[in-house]
């Protein structure tokens, strides 16, 4: 069977360009998908995307005209129902034939198999392999369905029969060319109202030529970019403007670097055919603005790189990834830095007025502004994080802190009413740093203003200092018990007030900054800050947390059998989780340790039979050997196991568990522990509790077993 490559392009209008790449990851992905599953590529075939501005692509590799025909066994129905007494067909039988073009002359070479508990009638056939251009059409048409399109657009076009009128076409944007060629063969297939042809259209002031005709499906990029003056790949594209940036950084010198932000340079990606990167340059007065909110004005707003230079400052430079190349690029440039000026300018005015209050005038602001219809104003939830960090404060560092934190989350939430973060609410918690060194604010009390947000993502900093661990520990766990506490909860994918990140951050400071503080404990100390706004869900919260610590704990390489054995006690300092999953782990390699996980889950299972029948252990009631043996070597062993663990060494206080297998084994081969003597039981049971205790301060080593 001969093969061909196989070009699909959609020519479209301005696609968006944060969608561009999974649109055309999709489109590509999906048809090739569609392809093999009608046998007309195969696994391995290569599919390359395109995707720009104007266009979504597909390039496949070794392409059927035809797939092969196919053996097909068809299961018609129960022999009991097909054929009667005499063995002849019934009706049934026949009309079932009828339907895949066979008649009673088939009766003789169906098969018979059996189906579960009876057997029945199979029919054999040949299916033929589908065209390329049928297989193509349904292809392209679950292609363009499953595009996962943002927003559609519905346009007319007018048809093309004789009657005169319009049809409605739903789209991402509208359309206007097709191109299939299989090979150096155009594919007739139909899309969006458009007939698949071999041209397209390149830059839309730059090509040599328009329409650009493409010769086979091997030279479109090629093609594109010589005559059409476009790169056509999304990753060719986004290489080639890194590779500008850095070229265009060292142009300027001093070590200077593009700001990097994966996110921009994907959406430049998505928004130049031909890109073309020009330095260009502001007023250095503006320098006095902080720069964060330089930065992000010229990235979120004209998508520029603003450049860096080697200590991380912000220069007067930035640069711009225009579509066009001409060969004199000043009024280019020109345009850029005049479009960028009032837009600095704005920023530089806000920055100003805002530093004309001080944000302690700001606070009964707060109390205008709406945090939730059922937890009130921000100046309410501001309230709140106060008295939670002073408990939190208290409990870390005394008087000190406590009064440090209760400043810092009093003013911590005030810039959320300054101009400069109502047009950038990104800046919240940064300008609230800049403007309190402004007010004459320590660095402690800037610093834990700036960093109470933190941290906003994985893999983000912590606070950098005590004061912002309290205030940022106080605003997460006020948002956690008070979303639980109305039974605000995230479901599925769905998390509007990002709890689950919130969680993650609670554990990475509760963990990472060491903190002596019981888990429970917290989220219960925070419920009274809220009144009767609230019930109190300490519980599901706790839960919740665990869950987030053993998600986050798995992702990290711990074993789902680690990790549960560990959580199962739900320690309650989270700082302590790593080193009881290092002890659990090698506890768990010792050879001692499947025996005794399986003796620990017998003896839980035993308890939980027999839970209340259990007393202090008398050892003047024991009789067996094997009980005396076990008491007397888990006196010799317990103890230490007990001070290694209060001393915080985890691993040898499991380790000295060890030697305790052979008494174990020993105890159940030896004894029965439901005694008919009530005393005796209860003394066994009482020897067992004690055990059970002993083995699973460090984890629930019945977790372990297989």
């Amino acid at each position: 069977m001969t093969t061909k490559n196989l070009l699909v392009e959609l020519f479209v209008e301005e696609l968006p360009p944060k969608a561009l790449k999974k649109l055309g990851d999709a489109f590509a992905g999906v048809l090739a998908e569609q392809l093999r599953a009608q046998g007309l590529a195969a696994a391995e075939a290569v599919v390359t995307p395109f995707a720009s501005p104007r266009r979504l692509a597909a390039h496949v590799t070794g392409v059927a005209a035809k797939a092969a025909d196919k053996a097909v066994s068809q299961k018609l129905m129960p022999v009991s129902v097909g054929l009667d007494a005499s063995g002849a067909p019934t009706p049934a039988l026949l009309k079932r034939l009828a339907g895949l073009g066979a008649d009673a002359s088939a009766v003789a070479g169906l098969k018979r198999a059996m189906d579960g508990k009876a057997e029945a009638l199979f029919f054999d056939s040949v299916q033929p392999g589908v065209e390329l251009a049928e297989g193509l059409q349904k292809a392209l048409h679950e292609a363009i369905a499953k595009l996962p399109i943002p927003k559609v657009m519905s346009y007319q076009l007018e048809t093309d029969c004789e009657l005169p009128g319009w049809s409605s076409v739903n789209f991402v944007r509208p359309a206007h060319g097709l191109v299939a060629l299989h090979g150096a063969d155009v594919v007739p297939v139909k899309a969006l109202g458009l007939t698949a042809g071999r041209t397209t259209h390149g830059h839309r002031f730059e090509a040599a030529i328009d329409p650009v005709p493409l010769a086979d499906a091997d030279t479109y990029a090629a093609t594109l970019a010589k005559d059409g003056a476009v790169i056509a790949s999304f990753a060719e594209r986004k290489a080639e403007i890194a590779r500008q940036l850095a070229a265009a950084a060292a142009k300027v010198g001093g070590g200077c670097q593009p700001i990097e932000d994966d996110a921009l340079l994907d959406e430049v990606t998505a928004l130049v055919e031909r890109p073309n990167v020009l330095i260009c340059e502001f007023e250095k007065q503006f320098l006095d603005v902080p720069q964060e909110c330089l930065i992000l004005t010229m990235k979120a707003n004209q998508k520029y790189f603003p450049l860096l230079d080697a200590q991380g400052k912000l220069t007067n430079q930035f640069l711009v990834v225009s579509n066009i190349r001409p060969d004199d690029a000043s009024a280019v440039i020109g345009g850029n830095e005049r479009v960028v000026r009032p837009r600095l300018a704005d920023a530089k005015f806000f920055f100003d007025q805002d530093r004309k209050k001080t944000l302690e005038s700001r606070v009964p602001a707060l109390a205008k502004v709406v945090y939730h219809n059922k937890l009130g104003t921000q100046g309410e939830r501001m309230e709140r994080v106060c008295a939670i960090a002073e408990t939190i404060g208290l409990q870390l560092g005394g008087p000190e802190l406590a009064a440090r934190s209760l400043l810092a989350a009093r003013l911590a939430k005030t810039d959320l009413v300054t101009d400069m973060v109502g047009e950038f609410p990104e800046l919240q918690g940064i300008m609230g740093g800049y403007y309190a060194r402004h007010d004459g604010l320590s660095d402690d009390i800037a610093f834990a203003i700036e960093d109470h947000y933190r941290p906003r993502f994985a893999g983000d900093e912590l606070p950098r200092n005590q004061t912002g661990v309290v205030v940022a520990l106080a605003d997460k766990l006020e948002t956690l018990v008070g979303m639980f506490g109305i039974g605000n909860l995230p479901t599925g994918d769905k998390d509007p007030f990002a709890l689950r990140r919130h969680a993650l951050g609670v554990i990475r400071m509760l963990v990472e900054k060491d903190l002596p503080l019981e888990l429970t404990a917290l989220l219960s100390a925070a419920v009274p800050a809220f009144g009767d706004k609230i019930s109190d869900a300490t519980p599901a919260l706790a839960d919740f947390i665990y869950d987030r610590l053993a998600g986050g704990l798995r992702e990290q390489g711990a074993s789902a059998q680690e990790v549960d054995a560990v959580l199962a006690l739900r320690p309650q300092r989270l700082a302590d989780v790593a080193q009881r999953l290092q002890a659990v782990r090698a506890f768990a390699a010792l050879p001692e340790a499947p025996a005794l996980a399986a003796a620990n889950k017998r003896i839980g299972n035993i308890l939980k039979k027999s839970e209340g029948e259990g007393t202090a252990v008398n050892p003047a009631l024991f009789v067996e050997p094997a009980e005396k043996d076990l008491y007397a070597a888990m006196q010799a062993t317990v103890p230490a196991a007990n001070a290694q663990f209060e001393a915080g060494d985890h691993t040898a206080s499991l380790q000295a568990l060890a030697a305790l297998r052979t008494p174990v084994d020993a105890f159940f081969d030896g004894v029965m522990v439901n005694a008919d003597d009530a005393a005796l039981k209860a003394n066994r049971l009482g020897l067992l509790k004690s055990l059970h205790e002993a083995m699973n301060r460090v984890a629930d080593l019945s977790r372990l077993a297989a």
